[in-house]
């Protein structure tokens, strides 16, 4: 599904986009590959494990402990760094040790991240040797000039609004020139009021949707493929 505001559209996105929007910014897991790879759900399973071990809860208590964190501080890492003494490090090597075998080379967004006509940058809750990991996987790794980590964050996640300010600089973005795209709709809000494009990947988890709000989301599809076709489809009738 591909959804829209009443603003002037061309196939869907927004006209205005076509000609002001050069830069694009993807977050990572659940955005460029498909949630049904089910990928993530090991990440998340780990994390699950190591809350358990951590704080000596059964896995009961550490799932509701996991997913409380998440909700309240962004990412489970920054509620136990918040509630915790925790050495962020082991916890990102720890949760991240997995098979990546479920995701596979996608030639297909390859040709469309090469077609986008501006820059890309990855803008993640990760850190970068996982993310390089999953974009040489799906063989997109050369596509993008840098990536904006959990680690060059000082562990704060998104949506924490300054970051978004660190990552804006930190790349020499303007913020009314890029476009967003992100599986947790909370995290675009701060894009949003930057003034930059939102597109909200929409996986169907429950904590995806948490604090959605169509002020902030300006487009949304299930896959990111999806929308880029139809952005290419709409530039493609703009120039006829």
């Amino acid at each position: 599904m591909l959804h829209t505001d009443n603003h002037s559209k061309t196939s869907g996105i927004p006209s205005a986009w076509l000609q002001s929007k050069d830069v694009f910014v993807f977050d990572l897991d659940n955005t460029l590959y498909p949630a049904g790879s089910n990928m993530f759900a090991q990440v998340d399973r780990n994390i699950g494990a190591y809350v358990q071990s951590f704080l000596g809860l059964s896995a009961d208590e550490a799932r509701k402990v996991q997913k409380r964190y998440l909700v309240e501080h962004g990412t489970t890492l920054s509620g136990l760094m918040a509630h915790h003494t925790i050495d962020p490090q082991h916890y990102l090597d720890a949760v991240h040790d997995i098979d990546f075998t479920p995701i596979s080379y996608d030639s297909a967004l390859r040709a469309q991240l090469q077609s986008l006509p501006g820059r890309k940058i990855v803008f993640t809750n990760a850190d970068t040797p996982y993310a390089e990991k999953v974009l040489e996987r799906i063989g997109i790794h050369d596509q993008f000039e840098g990536i904006f980590d959990i680690r060059a964050a000082g562990f704060k996640p998104k949506p924490t609004p300054e970051i978004y300010d660190q990552f804006l600089s930190r790349f020499g973005v303007a913020p009314e020139k890029a476009i967003m795209f992100e599986d947790m709709a909370r995290n675009l809000l701060p894009a949003h009021d930057r003034g930059m494009g939102t597109v909200w990947i929409n996986t169907g988890e429950p904590w995806g949707k948490a604090d959605h709000h169509p002020r902030y989301i300006e487009n949304e599809s299930t896959l990111l493929s999806e929308w880029l076709k139809s952005y290419f489809d709409a530039r493609a009738l703009s120039q006829s």
